[in-house]
């Protein structure tokens, strides 16, 4: 359900990193002082997954010689964590730690000299924009605003910098009734009152331009206007780019407010000049998404991806090319049957390098302008999430299931690849993983469908084993070499089940049609393939089919819920994770109506009610028999908690074994270490009881 899962891959990792330190707890997190798990089982646990560093924000010096990066360390005894900077040579070699502060380094990048390296940092004057030597010393803060910027950039000509922060244009209570100071109250007149999992509160993200190095005489790009940039809930840094010369800005906005945001997903490409203060619309032709712009080096061009279709938030993502010259843009991709990502020029402005995923694996391409023709230039059982053009090669980051990110580089001219830093390596070293295996499963309509099944640890091919069929949410979000620290395959193979994961209908990277075949049809094609994809792989001689489970998140738990009334005794257990189980009632309390309009045809007051209503899981309860835990966060406003509370009640009711595990301050994830760690052991109980203990599977 995740808006823009393509950009999310890399995405779905950090957010489950996501935790906020305490602010109390003014102890610098790092490797080295924190309790060392208990490495003597030898394979992957809560203590472990937590344990690992995270690795982000991957950046290359000016010059081409040095890797800027932050890693994420996390103290589950503190329930909190500390992102720290590090640099290494662009080669490889020894890492140098180049921060140690009790507080997050965040969002680093490099002064367009290289002379320094900027940061956010949070304290008591707020989050700010910092500056230090490229070796970490001589921190000064650089801007000194009246609240907390959310993401910033330099100016390739240094004269200015730009940054995003939230402006007041709504009145607070406070400020309507000041006789009434007390009052905790919150008031709306339009949709859009609540948003993934914050409640609207009056203020919006504006963009700014400042003068450089003072950072005063700061511009608002929006001034009094009630429109956001970057956009919410997810956007960045990435929705905005200067031009190399630093006379444009170009950044992303939707226009629109209250229920026509909540509607339509039409967001525009804006170019702002520096020296005319004017705005053009360059992308008002188009009327879905258009975001993340790139500049060509020679600031002639513009690249971005874009979605054709207002209110289909996972169509196909087109690689347009502004040219400035001629004020036009034009689809590159009209013939490239696959989607286009994360954008980097070559120096030459010839060539540009992007991320697509194919066949559930997300590669590096390339787009020769000239000639117009795609060249992939990675491929394996691999997730290349980011990637930055450093001369003859691209700097890149890299997942499995069994391995989270770390950097590789990845030669141009031969391909070659080659692993720069290995930031969890002695940590691994210390476990068993289990291995991953593809196979191509027959659907029944005659296709072919990629599984990844998962092998436990120490696997023994003579031994019969509890299988899971995993079922991914989105719903149009492939199922790929992902690291996930909260659905991560190594710990469901480690408690020795086979996890069984299929790339069903609706997943990007086979073909537009294999994408878009889920809308409207999510109790159809979708779950025929997990019915396939489960029944297959229970016929291997490893596999004990007479204990198997269903566990999914999102249009996952949708999935575990519309499974449970239509399996047919396949399953012996089930665990939902903020799910829909009540089309009409998640109709009525979501907030991204352009995702219902478009996926479940809208409204179930039309006349007649849209087919896709009779998918709803909560018409099928009479046919649950199966255990089920049933998961849910109280800051989910995608889909609200009230959603998981039904599927409980109704389970109760029917006398059905079930449970429900709720985090009142979590979202539609998992974030802080405590909440994640129990929310693995809870996963895990349920799975054991249902699935091992003998007497209770047969039930």
């Amino acid at each position: 359900m995740k808006k823009n899962f393509i950009l999310l891959m890399s995405c779905i990792m950090l957010l489950s990193s996501c935790a906020k330190q305490n602010k109390d707890t003014q102890v610098v997190i790092s490797k080295e002082n924190r309790e060392t798990p208990d490495f003597s089982k030898g394979v992957m646990d809560e203590k472990i997954l937590w344990y690992l560093g995270r690795l982000s924000d991957v950046q290359v010096s000016p010059n081409g010689k040095t890797i800027l990066y932050s890693v994420t360390y996390y103290d589950y005894r503190t329930n909190s964590g500390n992102a720290e900077l590090y640099t290494m040579p662009i080669g490889g070699g020894e890492p140098k730690r180049i921060t140690t502060t009790p507080n997050d380094e965040m969002q680093p990048i490099w002064r367009p000299d290289g002379k320094k390296i900027a940061y956010l940092y949070s304290d008591d004057n707020g989050t700010q924009v910092w500056e230090c030597n490229p070796n970490g010393k001589k921190a000064k803060q650089l801007t000194h605003v009246d609240g907390d910027i959310n993401c910033f950039s330099y100016a390739p000509d240094m004269k200015h910098i730009t940054y995003s922060m939230n402006v007041r244009l709504d009145p607070t209570i406070e400020q309507r009734y000041s006789d009434l100071p007390n009052a905790n109250a919150m008031i709306y007149d339009d949709l859009m009152y609540r948003h993934w999992n914050y409640w609207a509160d009056g203020t919006y993200s504006h963009v700014f331009i400042a003068d450089y190095p003072k950072c005063d005489n700061a511009i608002d790009l929006l001034e009094g206007q009630k429109f956001h940039s970057p956009n919410p809930p997810f956007g960045g840094i990435e929705e905005l780019a200067w031009s190399p010369d630093g006379q444009k800005l170009a950044y992303c906005c939707k226009k629109l407010t209250g229920k026509a945001f909540a509607e339509s997903t039409n967001t525009d490409i804006y170019i702002y000049d520096v020296k005319s203060k004017t705005h053009t619309n360059i992308s008002k032709e188009n009327k879905g998404y258009d975001m993340d712009p790139v500049f060509s080096l020679d600031g002639k061009k513009l690249v971005w991806w874009s979605m054709e279709t207002d209110g289909f938030e996972s169509d196909k993502h087109r690689l347009m090319i502004y040219d400035f010259e001629t004020q036009k843009m034009e689809d590159y991709s009209k013939d490239f049957d696959q989607d286009a990502t994360n954008f980097s020029w070559s120096k030459d402005g010839k060539k540009v390098y992007f991320n697509s995923v194919k066949e559930a694996t997300y590669q590096i391409y390339c787009l020769d302008l000239a000639t117009r023709k795609f060249e992939q230039l990675t491929n394996g059982d691999y997730d290349y999430n980011t990637l930055q053009v450093c001369g003859d090669q691209i700097i890149t980051t890299r997942t499995t299931h069994a391995y989270p990110s770390e950097i590789y580089a990845v030669n141009l001219k031969n391909k070659e690849v080659k692993q720069l830093s290995f930031i969890n390596k002695d940590i691994l070293d210390k476990v068993t993983l289990g291995k991953t295996i593809k196979k191509w499963v027959p659907t029944t309509d005659g296709k072919k469908m990629l599984v990844w099944v998962i092998l436990p640890p120490n696997f023994d091919s003579t031994k019969t084993y509890p299988a899971l069929l995993y079922c991914e949410g989105g719903p149009q979000s492939p199922v790929s070499q992902f690291y996930s620290y909260r659905w991560n395959f190594q710990m469901m193979a480690a408690h020795d089940y086979i996890v069984v994961a299929p790339n069903r209908r609706g997943l990007p990277g086979f073909g537009q049609e294999w994408n878009d075949a889920i809308s409207k049809d999510y109790g159809g094609q979708c779950m025929k393939d997990y019915l396939s994809a489960i029944d297959a792989i229970a016929k291997e001689p490893y596999v004990d089919e007479n204990h198997l489970g269903c566990v999914g998140a999102s249009f996952g738990g949708f999935s575990v819920y519309w499974l449970a009334g239509h399996h047919d005794k396949r399953f012996k257990a089930f665990i939902a994770h903020c799910g829909m189980f009540n089309f009409e009632s998640w109709y009525n309390t979501t907030e991204e109506l352009f995702f219902a309009n478009h996926d479940i045809e809208g409204a179930y007051w039309k006349n007649p009610t849209p087919n896709s209503y009779n998918f709803s899981p909560h018409k099928f309860v009479g046919n649950w028999d199966t255990p089920i835990l049933v998961i849910h966060g109280g800051n989910d406003f995608r889909i609200p908690y009230t959603e998981g509370m039904q599927a409980f009640d109704v389970a109760q009711m029917r006398g059905i074994p079930s449970r429900f595990l709720f985090f009142p301050d979590e979202c539609h994830f998992v974030t802080k270490p405590q909440n994640a760690m129990l929310w693995q052991r809870e996963f895990f109980r349920w799975l054991d009881q249902w699935l091992k203990e003998k007497n209770n599977a047969s039930k």
